[in-house]
């Protein structure tokens, strides 16, 4: 497949709000081990870049998983699993859900491309039921051990990653003893997604008061990896429901060359799924847009940029010489950002100004997605 780094730009999206989401950080800080990550300043990124100040914010350790999905699952399952229980009930404990669930026979399904499925399945067995999670034959058979290792069991099917989504979604309509936990919409199925980008909120307040921390008097760029688009919902509704007379930051989105389902849709106007190839950056080998992440990032999403295997491995190793340990996925953002100020030399209206600050968001550590040989 031949692929070519594109650039897209919406104007329009620095004016677009919309509503806030609130309550989510004070959720996640009753969850054991609840910590915020690190938000990283590197300097030598900021003089390649010819802008003030770079900082990076390190997911490689949420909540002992080696990414940053637990946010978005936990606050999604306890609402999952309360309205099971008690339709229209406030969420439930841990403690409680446990106590509940015990001997129900209730299983939790997922489908991932890696970290998502491993954080349903460490939630899954902090509230002692089971889980169920399938997964493309692409996905490495250390993310598929480590899905194991929370007690789920795995099912490898020789699908791409849109058709495995399907298929753990038959698998939960021909059985009632389980729950579908899955980060993509399609129609019919939009609260739990919903749930899981309002539990990512967290990120973006946790970002808010460390830059506040470190005397950054504004945001004018976050950079965020883009595989079915939930997470980039969030980012953009973060920074999009502030008022309207408080400047807003660029949304920059990323996607792998051989996955560019955000930019295609964009470019086109009206979602459109695509052909994807065997990229590094596994968790965002996804076709197809999330349903209810679509109008959203049409709306909000500054700049869009599409980024090769080779700029993106470099950006692994580049962080890791930094001392921010990032697979690829968390490293497409740093590449990302490259590729935006390469594209605009050709436009210097385009560029950053130089006293910029900007945040990229290293969704994954090496952990959860290691290089493969090639580019070791």
């Amino acid at each position: 497949m031949t692929t070519t780094t594109r650039v897209y730009r919406n104007a329009a999206a620095r004016d677009w709000r919309c509503d806030a989401v609130t309550g989510i950080a004070d959720f996640h800080a009753t969850l054991p081990g609840y910590a915020p990550t690190p938000l990283v300043e590197l300097p030598a990124l900021a003089d390649e870049l010819g802008i003030a100040r770079v900082f990076v914010k390190d997911e490689s350790s949420r909540m002992g998983l080696p990414a940053f999905k637990l946010l978005g699952v936990s606050y999604a399952i306890v609402r999952a699993l309360t309205e099971h229980l008690s339709p229209g009930a406030a969420p439930l404990s841990l403690d409680e859900l446990r106590e509940r669930l015990h001997g129900s026979g209730l299983t939790l399904v997922a489908a991932t491309d890696g970290n998502h499925g491993r954080a349903v399945a460490h939630m899954a067995r902090l509230v002692g039921i089971r889980s169920a999670v399938f997964v493309p034959a692409t996905v490495t058979s250390t993310a598929q051990h480590a899905i194991e290792s929370e007690g789920a069991v795995v099912h490898v099917l020789e699908l791409p990653y849109d058709e495995v989504v399907v298929a753990a979604a038959e698998a939960v309509h021909a059985d009632p003893a389980m729950l579908h936990i899955q980060d993509t919409a399609w129609p019919g199925f939009h609260e739990v997604p919903q749930w899981i980008v309002d539990g990512y909120d967290t990120l973006g307040a946790e970002i808010d008061r460390q830059l506040g921390d470190a005397g950054a008097a504004r945001l004018d760029l976050v950079a965020v990896p883009v595989g079915v688009g939930s997470l980039a919902q969030a980012v953009v509704r973060h920074y999009r429901a502030a008022a309207a007379d408080v400047a807003a930051p660029t949304v920059l989105s990323v996607e792998p060359e051989l996955a560019p389902s955000l930019i295609g849709s964009l470019e086109s106007g009206r979602p459109v799924s695509v052909e994807t190839g065997a990229t590094i950056m596994l968790g965002m080998n996804c076709g197809t847009i999330s349903e209810i992440a679509w109008p959203v990032l049409r709306d909000g999403v500054d700049a869009a940029v599409t980024v090769s295997e080779d700029d993106t491995a470099r950006a692994v190793h580049d962080l890791q010489r930094l001392g921010v340990d990032a697979g690829p996925c968390g490293a497409s953002t740093l590449a990302g950002l490259r590729a935006l100020q390469t594209a605009a030399a050709q436009d210097p209206a385009a560029a950053l100004p130089q006293d910029a600050v900007v945040v990229l968001l290293s969704t994954e550590g090496s952990a959860a997605n290691p290089l493969p040989d090639r580019y070791r």
